[in-house]
């Protein structure tokens, strides 16, 4: 449900990890083909958690779905984003350094620090045109589940 406050457009979304929560129209990233395997959803929003670089892409529409992402950068020391062109130009640029570049993380119950990121399959977004889409990597150094505290501690030097 869209509701006007101030200049602005207003929506109360529902979310399993939140409860129902009201974001700006101007925080919905669109994807237009989807994430994959979710290629129906088209609308998300980036839900960061306090005191935390992991965030939720949290679909718009269903409430149950939402993604534990981080940002590459906050936990690789280096990454090649190598995608093609076309990829690019859908989410509205030609320059890759207009992109945030997201992995999208998997944590067991079971053992959390075993977490891991698919680098494979990164996330960009264009937060200027707030457009999104999942990509594939175009590097094939990268695989789906690169263990994340493994490349911290490279990142750092710990």
């Amino acid at each position: 449900m869209l509701e006007k406050r101030g200049a602005s457009l207003t929506m109360t979304i529902n979310t399993k990890q939140f409860g129902s929560i009201d974001i700006d129209e101007s925080e919905i990233i669109s994807f237009p083909d989807g994430l994959f395997g979710f290629e129906s959803l088209k609308k998300f929003t980036l839900i960061e958690e306090p005191d935390s670089p992991m965030m939720w892409l949290q679909s718009c529409s269903e409430s149950d779905l939402a993604f534990v992402i981080l940002r590459v950068v906050d936990f690789m020391k280096e990454y090649d984003l190598s995608i093609s062109q076309s990829d690019l130009e859908s989410v509205g640029t030609e320059d890759p350094s207009e992109l945030d570049v997201f992995a999208i993380v998997t944590i067991p119950l079971e053992n959390p620090s075993e977490m891991t990121a698919n680098l494979m399959g990164p996330v960009i977004i264009n937060l200027k045109d707030k457009k999104g889409r999942q990509v594939i990597s175009l590097c094939d150094k990268y695989k789906t589940k690169h263990r994340v505290l493994d490349e911290l501690q490279a990142k750092t030097g710990a």
